[in-house]
């Protein structure tokens, strides 16, 4: 298998094609190497138009890396700035924190299953990925803590609690797939005031959803 070949179809066939037109994130694609962040079995199908399924020595962790033109197509809606703090609910395998890390002056990418902790820092380190740091608990936790420049979420939740949009600094931006089954949309979220937000609506899609992440008649920080 000819990688860089490959990887090159992968940005100009799919992500591309996929209104991903900022030539900085283009160029990302090809600095942060997809294919060290995914597990050894799937591999061969890093650059595939798919999601690629988790698993740890083998066994299905039941959570997925989010296909590449969606991916690419969030991070240049996040609009990262070096200055800017982030925080990224569902590290995964620690890919788009590895991305985002190239892009914002720090990471916390926040992983409630320990094993994927484990894995995304084992990838983050190898490819000594700087700025990013996993933390093995839920998200939202975190985010209580502090004010973000930017929230990513990096699955799929049935609604965008107003605590977590008021963790943002004015100026920042939260970007989610948004709904259930069979109707989600990635969004956009700015704050543009204290008191002000403005939602734009990206693209219609579906993702594995986030685990834990509450319903809406149960949210608590």
């Amino acid at each position: 298998m000819d990688i860089e070949l490959a990887r090159f179809n992968m940005v100009e066939q799919q992500i591309r094609p996929w209104e991903v037109l900022d030539q900085d994130v283009l160029d990302l694609l090809f600095v942060v190497r997809r294919e060290d962040f995914v597990p050894p079995a799937w591999r061969l199908l890093a650059f595939t138009d798919m999601e690629i399924p988790l698993t740890i020595d083998g066994k299905p962790t039941g959570e997925v890396m989010l296909a590449p033109k969606v991916e690419a197509r969030l991070l240049q809606a996040a609009a990262v700035r070096r200055h800017e703090t982030v925080l990224e609910i569902g590290a995964g395998s620690g890919y788009m924190a590895a991305l985002l890390a190239h892009r914002a002056r720090r990471v916390v990418s926040c992983e409630i299953r320990p094993e994927l902790a484990r894995f995304a820092t084992e990838n983050l380190s190898r490819a000594a990925v700087a700025g990013a740091a996993v933390e093995a608990r839920n998200g939202l936790e975190a985010a209580a803590e502090s004010r973000w420049d930017l929230i990513l979420l990096s699955g799929s939740v049935p609604f965008l609690p107003d605590p977590l949009l008021q963790q943002l600094n004015v100026g920042g931006r939260l970007v989610a797939i948004v709904g259930e089954l069979p109707m989600m949309v990635a969004q956009l979220v700015t704050r543009v005031g204290e008191r002000e937000f403005a939602t734009e609506s990206l693209f219609d899609t579906v993702a594995t959803p986030l685990v834990a992440f509450p319903r809406k008649e149960s949210f608590r920080f």
